[in-house]
């Protein structure tokens, strides 16, 4: 069976741009494919994370942003499921790789969300809810994470201090990252003085509206040697699904986001404590508290310790590092290229081009990616390097 690698990575500039989304992706596109082949001599296969048609009036995002890519007569699809719609493209071309479909498939993802301002994003990020239980109340995608929020403040220790620090320390990440949207400090005080959301989430809790795209090329180990380009490798992937519905779930256990990363730990023969680093979803501070617990970093009621340093967790954490990128949080997170812009922060830390905001000896990084409210539906991924055991 084929080991699939990722060979190549690509991002245009994230936050407000005059760009489409076509032209988007052509930026990231040309940083993924600087030093190798035109891509119409080596992809195989497109896959286009993609959120909404409704900023840009735009479906065939498959077919377009192929023939931007100068391909002709190959698959070429958009992948929908909401904000993991990028690492469900990802998926596809890593299966595809898998089991010898194609040799090279590109893998991407582009949202222009800033062109619908942000009641145009609001009402497309509402689209991802039950529409018989919740749309037709307007409740929001922040008033949503709010009511986790709250449950989950009510049921551990944790604070609006710690959510706060949490955004704090992926703002300092974000600092180092010449990609991030928002690279800049902030103290904890300008979190918990920003403008009120939807209690207890402010302002500096939720991750932003943006533009963006990702490009990701993923080959056979075989073909990225022969192309003469760093590798990682894709040891492991796992997805599911759960409740739509907030009204349906229980709040403040993301077993979906659990399963996940638990198939895709089972893929790559490792456990929790193997993982180095960590890319997970913060569209709202809770996030991050709630996934390093679903991920088995961290022991149940104890994952808003995530922005202490290791020997500072609760007993039972292991000592990854997350979100070393800025996460969603200050890196930016235009839905349909935020799980591609996971794989290429990873990309980058274990390939030793991630500067400044290098993790020293980092070998195995997890990616989770969320679409709809919590683990509505959530993809894992394990990249390893060719050195990890």
């Amino acid at each position: 069976m084929p080991q699939p690698v990722i060979a190549s990575v690509g991002a245009s500039p994230l936050g407000r741009t005059d760009l489409p989304g076509r032209d988007l992706f052509s930026v990231a596109l040309a940083e993924a494919f600087d030093g190798l082949p035109d891509p119409a001599d080596l992809v195989e296969a497109v896959y286009v994370g993609n959120q909404s048609e409704s900023y840009e009036h735009q479906i065939m995002y498959g077919t377009l942003l192929a023939e931007w890519a100068g391909l002709r007569h190959v698959p070429a699809e958009r992948v929908e499921g909401c904000a993991a719609a990028g690492a469900l493209a990802l998926r596809h071309a890593v299966k595809d790789v898998r089991n010898g479909e194609h040799e090279a498939v590109l893998a991407c993802g582009v949202e222009k969300m800033t062109s619908a301002g942000t009641s145009g994003a609001t009402d497309a990020l509402s689209a991802a809810f039950d529409r018989a239980i919740e749309q037709r109340s307007g409740i929001t995608a922040p008033s949503q994470y709010a009511l986790l929020a709250q449950r989950y403040l009510h049921e551990t220790e944790a604070t609006e201090r710690d959510l706060a620090e949490i955004a704090v320390k992926n703002h300092a990440n974000a600092a180092r990252n010449p990609r991030a949207q928002f690279p800049k400090e902030i103290d904890v005080a300008t979190v918990l003085e920003s403008d009120p959301i939807a209690p207890p989430l402010k302002l500096y809790d939720c991750a932003p509206v943006g533009d963006g795209a990702a490009a990701v090329l993923v080959t056979t180990a075989e073909l990225a040697a022969d192309l003469d380009r760093p590798q990682v490798r894709v040891a492991g992937s796992g997805a599911s699904a759960n409740n739509i519905a907030v009204a349906e779930r229980d709040m403040t256990d993301v077993a979906g986001a659990r399963i996940a990363a638990e198939t895709a730990y089972e893929e790559a023969g490792i456990d929790a404590a193997a993982v180095d680093i960590a890319e997970v979803h913060d569209a709202f501070t809770v996030c991050e508290a709630l996934l390093a617990e679903a991920a088995g970093f961290a022991p149940a009621g104890t994952g808003y310790q995530s922005y202490r340093a290791p020997a500072e967790r609760a007993d039972g954490w292991t000592d990854v590092q997350l979100s070393p990128s800025g996460g969603l949080k200050a890196r930016g997170h235009p839905i349909g290229a935020t799980g591609l812009l996971q794989a290429l922060e990873a990309y980058e830390q274990l390939t030793g081009a991630a500067g400044d905001r290098a993790v020293e000896g980092a070998e195995t990084a997890l990616l989770l990616n969320e679409g709809g409210v919590a683990d509505a539906v959530t993809v894992g991924h394990v990249l390893t390097t060719a050195e990890a055991p």
